[in-house]
């Protein structure tokens, strides 16, 4: 039988949802009917809004798409004044205020403490300038990501920008691709880095040549979430950039059509994949749903991704470091400017400031990429000195400590329901004692920490040298939040999931079990090994109980004040647990409800 979702989306659904999310917005946040709530925060997510978590009832998360992680001239400073508008809690987080941006990893925007009667102002706005809200959630095309500098890096093969953008404009809100089994997570990506992680999408167009052609060959079915971890698979077909869009187009039809409506946890395409093989996709897009003779594929460039892959990129054509942090030149002779916003979490009088010297150094474009960090583009190379020189850039260095420069974190407890622990003002705390307390081998550049508060994967931990996972356990025998910690992940050439090693570790233990880790890799690495290699290495050779050996937690001079049961507070800051201290849910006039109302 179907799911209720599904029956949920026969009924309402798509462009239509609109209407009724409006309607609601007018009457007011009690106008929703309470036994309709499951049914109408499942399809607000169509229109980019998630339901916060418990206690925060009357508020949501705004998403914000923006392809390939583009945002034109002028874009990111309305971002930052509906920020500072409509997106301020009843309460401080004590390391980003009142207000902030969220820049994610699929280069998208979040906002937080959104208010339902706000909405058509926010949507209003947005629209005037250019950005949209549609289906940046729900069962559809999700925001397309790729190389966060398409279209201007001076090292790539060929330019994937249009095709994001032709899709882009193609398929949102596109009524016959507006509703599929679950998400539709696609990649596009055209340079030598693979930094538009291809693998870990449903539908990945990566760049290819053949007979002199430069284009892409198509993989599907990759993908992070729950346990299951896939990698995009090769079904052996090569496309131009003009045919792009018909075969993008019968790829989804045909997993409209064949994916599962029954189980929402199988109905992501990379079980279709699985259950059929990579032969069958192919012979069936090629019978069913394209009216051209589908190419075989040509060759690929994936020999030379380095996009995460743990180790540097020097020697290789692009050199350095490939997650875009720091100067690097444009194919025009102009430069773009990374900088590491730590785990992509900015405050809103930031915001105010990256428009400002983006307009003032720059184009006034930014480029949001999947590592949760901006990109200052188009900047002459006579405005760099003064440009580095800004206040803002002290925060946001594009020369990060590796700490720094590796750590990402999902939403966490903060707002999220599905999370277990909290994640993003952690994760700030952790690199900031392990920048101070712990020294890496002279020679690594890249440490990639990623924390996600669940094993729904948002922070993308299994593709992190190390990965840590929201759990719970009792230590002293008191509940406290921990973490599972996973060991050697990576994309780039080889990609490889990480290995989960350590088992529900009390959160103020694993900075050092973190720094244990680095002193025994240190120790026995072989020939200048990246972490990645050691631990393939050690994975290998040694055989059983090799990696769960490198693990000791142990406490040291970190202190975490979020150790407590964060589930049960409206905030993680709380002083306590006691539901009754709940400033929210609110009425539709901001007046806070009681919190068992």
């Amino acid at each position: 039988m179907p799911t209720d979702v599904e029956r949920w989306k026969s009924e309402t659904y798509g462009n239509e949802i609109r209407e009724h999310l409006f309607e609601f917005a007018e009457r007011g946040w009690e106008s929703i009917p309470e036994d309709e709530h499951d049914a109408w925060f499942e399809r607000f997510k169509w229109w980019g809004l998630y339901h916060q978590r418990n206690g925060q009832e009357s508020y949501f998360m705004m998403r914000i798409g923006t392809p390939n992680g583009v945002l034109e001239p002028g874009q990111v400073r309305v971002v930052a004044e509906i920020a500072d508008e409509y997106a301020r809690g009843p309460g401080e987080n004590p390391e980003f205020g009142a207000a902030y941006c969220d820049w994610t990893t699929r280069q998208s925007i979040q906002l937080h403490w959104i208010r339902l009667e706000d909405v058509p102002a926010i949507f209003e706005k947005l629209e005037a300038n250019g950005l949209s809200t549609q289906q940046a959630c729900g069962d559809s095309w999700r925001n397309i990501v790729g190389c966060p500098v398409a279209g201007k890096d001076r090292h790539e093969f060929v330019d994937a920008l249009p095709v994001a953008m032709d899709l882009h404009e193609t398929f949102k809100g596109n009524d016959d691709h507006s509703n599929l089994p679950r998400k539709w997570k696609v990649s596009v990506t055209g340079c030598r880095e693979g930094c538009g992680q291809g693998d870990i999408n449903d539908l990945a167009l990566e760049p290819a040549r053949k007979d002199g052609r430069k284009g892409f060959n198509v993989r599907v079915g990759g993908g992070l979430a729950r346990n299951e971890p896939r990698l995009a698979r090769d079904i052996d077909v090569f496309v131009e950039p003009d045919d792009a869009e018909a075969v993008a187009g019968g790829l989804s039809a045909l997993f409209r059509e064949y994916g599962d409506r029954e189980d929402r946890y199988s109905a992501r395409i990379k079980f279709l994949v699985d259950e059929w093989g990579p032969e069958k996709i192919r012979r069936v897009l090629q019978e069913e749903f394209v009216d051209f003779e589908l190419e075989t594929a040509g060759e690929d460039l994936r020999e030379e991704y380095t996009y995460n892959a743990g180790r540097s990129s020097e020697g290789l054509p692009t050199g350095g470091h490939s997650d875009h942090v720091g100067v690097h030149e444009q194919a025009d002779g102009n430069y773009y400017v990374g900088l590491n916003v730590l785990v992509g979490r900015m405050g809103v009088d930031d915001v105010h400031e990256l428009a400002d010297v983006a307009d003032e150094y720059g184009s006034g474009e930014i480029r949001i990429t999947q590592r949760q960090n901006v990109l200052i583009t188009d900047v002459p190379e006579s405005a760099l000195d003064d440009l580095l020189a800004e206040p803002l850039l002290e925060d946001y260095s594009p020369d990060p400590h590796p700490f720094m420069r590796g750590s990402i974190a999902c939403t966490g407890t903060e707002f999220c329901s599905l999370s277990i622990v909290e994640t993003k003002n952690r994760q700030v705390r952790y690199a900031r004692w392990l920048k101070e307390n712990v020294d890496l081998p002279a020679d690594v550049e890249d440490f990639h920490v990623h924390l996600s508060g669940c094993t729904a994967s948002c922070a993308q931990p299994q593709i992190a040298d190390v990965s840590l996972r929201g759990m719970k356990t009792r230590k002293d025998g008191e509940p406290v939040e921990a973490l599972d910690i996973g060991l050697g992940g990576g994309l780039g050439e080889d990609p490889r999931f990480a290995e989960w090693v350590g088992q529900r570790v009390p959160a103020d233990e694993v900075p050092g079990a973190i720094s244990n880790l680095i002193e025994r890799y240190d120790e026995r690495r072989e020939d200048g090994e990246s972490f990645r290699e050691f631990i393939e290495r050690l994975d290998g050779d040694d055989g059983d109980g090799a990696l769960e050996e490198l693990i000791e937690p142990e406490e040291t001079s970190y202190e975490d004040p979020y150790m407590h049961n964060t589930k049960m507070t409206w905030y993680p800051y709380a002083a306590d647990d006691d539901m009754d201290a709940s400033p929210a849910p609110a009425s539709a006039d901001g007046t806070p409800i009681a919190s068992d109302d």
